[in-house]
């Protein structure tokens, strides 16, 4: 396997899938059956729920965009990369996920974090 899974942009593009029937099966290409997926919103697991947290989320933003704005950082299984959710051409909200992928090439792991890290404090 490359350092680079395809399975990220297959995750992808389950998020901006327009037609809610196709979007379990960019989920089932890109996700282990236990997936886990975590950020500050939610905490799931499964392809269920991580498929059902697409929904809410596009239902919540519709036409909205959603994009990696980096490259990706590799190294042991593990990937990060920036994202951002765009809707009207306006930033919604950014972020970056560190994503863990297994030997078949599937993600079992996606922790995402929005914003930017904080400063550190004095």
């Amino acid at each position: 396997m490359s350092d680079y899974p395809e399975a990220l942009d297959h995750m992808l593009a389950a998020w901006n899938e327009p037609d809610p029937a196709l979007v379990r099966g960019h989920l089932e290409r890109a996700l282990a059956p236990n997936v886990r997926f975590v950020d500050p919103s939610i905490d799931v697991s499964g392809i269920d729920g991580f498929e059902a947290n697409v929904h809410e989320v596009r239902a919540g933003l519709p036409g909205a965009a959603y994009s990696r704005t980096s490259g990706v950082d590799s190294q042991h299984g593990f990937h990060r990369y920036h994202w951002a959710i765009y809707q009207a051409d306006e930033l919604i909200l950014a972020g970056f996920d560190v994503a863990e992928i297994d030997e078949s090439g599937r993600v079992v792991c996606v922790i995402g974090f929005f914003g930017p890290v904080p400063e550190m404090q004095p």
